[in-house]
């Protein structure tokens, strides 16, 4: 065997120290985290990152703005909200972050009023139903909704077994399912109307008893501000984020990057787009809609585990849809106890919960219509004018041949949109805590985060909050070495 000499054991040294040092040169030219997504739950979870010290992050966000379904539009001269448009927080025993932040820049937003609809519904032909009809249908979901509370509390209580029915089996339970067109109309509104799907397909215990009200108490507040509900998101961002006249400018946060392919290693993950930028990082927050995830938008290579793709593919997404309408002049009435009323069809949720917004814009002349789950698939897919000939349809049965034609609608289209597929998620019976803890997990150096990770809150704007604080944790418990703490409990309901 030939000697190596000394000259040639120090080049041989010299070698693997330039090699060594060549590794971390190219380890630490690229950032600690990418997050994909700044709706809520991407820039809470980034502003967590940089709270702790971890700034070396990006933000890849496939559209032109933050916020994600928290959106405000412009109609008819106002400002509306296509997503999330009320707050909750404050009457219940917990502050809700929403509802703190919504204060503290003087949000505008104004208390929704149902208390009066038994005075306002409407038969199909468009006669008024009485008052004691109307009220004997709420008092019949009231009862349904307290049964299913203390069944769901039951369920909750025995940790042993994992079990679960359907808010429709509850009904049948308690020998009081909603069976006339006015009950399954009240029955929509108390649960289609919350969670964007039907009874039949919702997990009891997973919704009673309802975390945002017992939590933040049953009021609702309206937001209706110029600067829109995403004025909360805003406000978070602007707390680690530069901005230059009210215009976000961090080079950290990439507008119009989609997100196509994420290749994930032992040590990195590489993050690929639709315009062919390629990014590298050691972690990636994923925090797209689970109707994104569902869809074929994103890669994962290699494949997610099964496991990961069945509590993926078996969570659900609703979709909820408020139809915007303009008119020359009201029509309906107006003052205390007008602000809502109800169209009973016998098609479930055929145009069926109406708001007039004469209290949050004065002369707006603007109604709006929501329509949920199928209705809403039906209604994104035909033309806006076959939509606004409906509802005009409806509008004259209750008000008369005589009104006049709305100038114009807006309906946004959650489903149709690439970057959302759904508006917000809903808990289907069936699905077992243990599935949901997989749908949350990492999967190697990829995390998930957004509101469908929120084992109580999903669904909701400050549930994903929390859970883009929760995924930031976790990461910042793997780039310290520990043990993540979703391996050991579930995910808390965390303060600020």
């Amino acid at each position: 065997m030939r000697k190596i000499n000394k000259v040639e054991a120090m080049k041989f040294l010299l070698f693997l120290v330039m090699g060594l040092l060549v590794s971390l040169i190219s380890a630490s030219s690229y950032p600690s985290v990418i997050v994909i997504g700044a709706g809520m739950s991407g820039i809470s979870a980034a502003k967590t990152l940089h709270d702790n010290n971890i700034k070396d992050f990006i933000i890849l966000e496939a559209t032109n703005r933050i916020s994600g379904r928290i959106h405000k539009t412009e109609f008819a001269g106002y400002t509306v909200e296509k997503g999330a448009n009320w707050l909750h927080g404050a009457e219940g025993p917990e502050k809700n972050p929403m509802y703190e932040i919504a204060e503290k820049i003087n949000l505008k937003n104004f208390y929704s009023d149902f208390s009066n609809v038994s005075l306002n519904t409407y038969k199909q032909n468009g006669e008024k139903y009485s008052m004691e009809e109307v009220e004997a249908a709420i008092a019949l979901a009231d009862d349904n909704e307290e049964f299913g509370t203390k069944l769901a509390e039951q369920f909750s209580a025995n940790t042993k077994e994992d079990d679960d029915m359907s808010l429709l089996a509850a009904q049948r339970l308690n020998k009081k399912e909603p069976k006339t067109i006015l009950e399954r109309m009240v029955d929509f509104y108390f649960n289609d109307g919350e969670q964007a799907e039907a009874p039949r397909v919702s997990s009891l215990k997973h919704i009673l008893p309802r975390p945002e009200f017992s939590l933040y108490g049953d009021g609702e507040y309206f937001v209706a501000d110029p600067r829109g509900f995403e004025g909360i998101t805003h406000t978070i961002a602007k707390s680690f984020l530069s901005y230059t006249n009210h215009t976000v400018t961090d080079p950290r946060l990439m507008f119009n990057q989609v997100v196509t392919e994420i290749e994930y290693k032992r040590r990195s993950v590489t993050v690929k787009t639709e315009d062919g930028n390629v990014y590298k990082a050691k972690y990636v927050i994923v925090s797209p809609s689970l109707g994104v995830l569902q869809s074929d938008l994103i890669t994962f290579t290699p494949e997610l585990p099964l496991w990961k793709r069945r509590a993926i593919s078996e969570f659900s997404i609703g979709i909820y849809t408020k139809i915007f309408l303009k008119f020359p002049y009201k029509f309906w009435p107006t003052g205390p106890g007008t602000e809502f009323f109800f169209y009973v069809h016998a098609r479930r949720g055929y145009y069926a919960i109406w708001q007039q917004l004469e209290n949050e814009y004065p002369g707006s002349n603007i109604l709006f219509v929501t329509v949920a789950d199928e209705e809403s698939k039906r209604v994104e897919q035909q033309p806006d004018e076959v939509t606004k000939a409906e509802a005009m349809e409806v509008l004259r049965k209750i008000f008369g041949e005589d009104i006049p034609e709305a100038t114009d609608i807006m309906i946004p289209r959650w489903y149709s949109d690439r970057f959302y597929r759904g508006t917000f998620t809903n808990w289907p019976v069936g699905y077992t805590n243990k599935k949901h803890k997989n749908l949350r997990a990492p999967v190697g150096r990829v995390f998930f985060t957004g509101e469908h990770t929120h084992p109580e809150l999903f669904g909701y704007a400050d549930g994903a909050y929390f859970a883009g604080i929760t995924t930031a944790n976790d990461i910042l418990a793997r780039l310290k070495g520990g043990i993540l703490p979703w391996h050991n409990q579930d995910m808390k309901l965390m303060k600020i």
